[in-house]
């Protein structure tokens, strides 16, 4: 756990529009414990995280506890508040969401990972945080000690693209798909933003069979990641 000064939170007022909410500033937070949650819709570690906040707002809301997400695009497409719409919906998020289009919030959190979490006494000063995934106990026993209340965690199983990674047996890094980030790119390099075709080089290629990459794909330079 971090050693904080008195930090008080971050205004909100950056933010470029809300879902699920009118905007919150000071006034409407006051007395509250808050848990900022910095996301962006096609990060699979922040996928694989929301289960968990999500439980975490049905459980302790009655409690007094308000969960803000915090949507700071990492590509161009992620601007788009359709998505973001689409994306909150999918994920049965019920609590606000603030979009951070312009990166105004991020930087005044001095924010550097998705996701993130900020967990916010009454007072509004920051308390703890925390980077990545994990640590889903410990963050909710956080959120127990700042509301006064104590009693069981709660159950969270992920499905689909939120279930927990197999950690064991996990072998490949994060990937960036299209052609701005991508690294050790196999196949004849092309113009991103056109469609062409592209083959396995033969020392990567299966001997019982043509590969399923090898196909016509669309290139283009910001296409998330995995």
């Amino acid at each position: 756990m971090t050693v904080f000064e008195r930090v008080r939170m971050p205004s909100l007022g950056g933010a470029t529009g809300w879902l699920n909410s009118e905007p919150l500033g000071p006034a409407e937070l006051r007395g509250h414990v808050v848990l900022v949650n910095f996301w962006t819709l096609t990060c699979i570690n922040w996928l694989r995280q929301e289960p968990y906040v999500r439980a975490w707002s049905q459980a302790y809301r009655d409690d007094g506890l308000v969960v803000i997400g915090l949507h700071t695009p990492e590509f161009s497409f992620e601007h788009e508040i359709d998505r973001v719409r689409q994306a909150t919906n999918e994920r049965g998020i019920d609590y606000p969401v603030a979009l951070d289009n312009d990166y105004e919030i991020w930087s005044a959190f001095d924010n550097n990972a998705w996701p993130a979490l900020y967990f916010v006494d009454t007072e509004g000063i920051v308390r703890d945080d925390h980077f990545g995934e994990g640590r889903y106990e410990e963050s909710e026993r956080v959120i127990q000690r700042l509301l006064g209340v104590e009693r069981e965690p709660v159950s969270v199983e992920g499905l689909g693209v939120e279930a927990e990674a197999d950690w064991n047996n996990l072998r490949t890094p994060e990937t960036y798909l299209g052609s701005g980030r991508s690294e050790r790119f196999a196949s004849a390099d092309g113009a991103f933003d056109q469609r062409r075709g592209y083959q396995l080089p033969d020392r990567l290629r299966s001997t019982t069979g043509p590969s399923p990459v090898s196909a016509q794909w669309l290139r283009r330079r910001h296409s998330g990641s995995s």
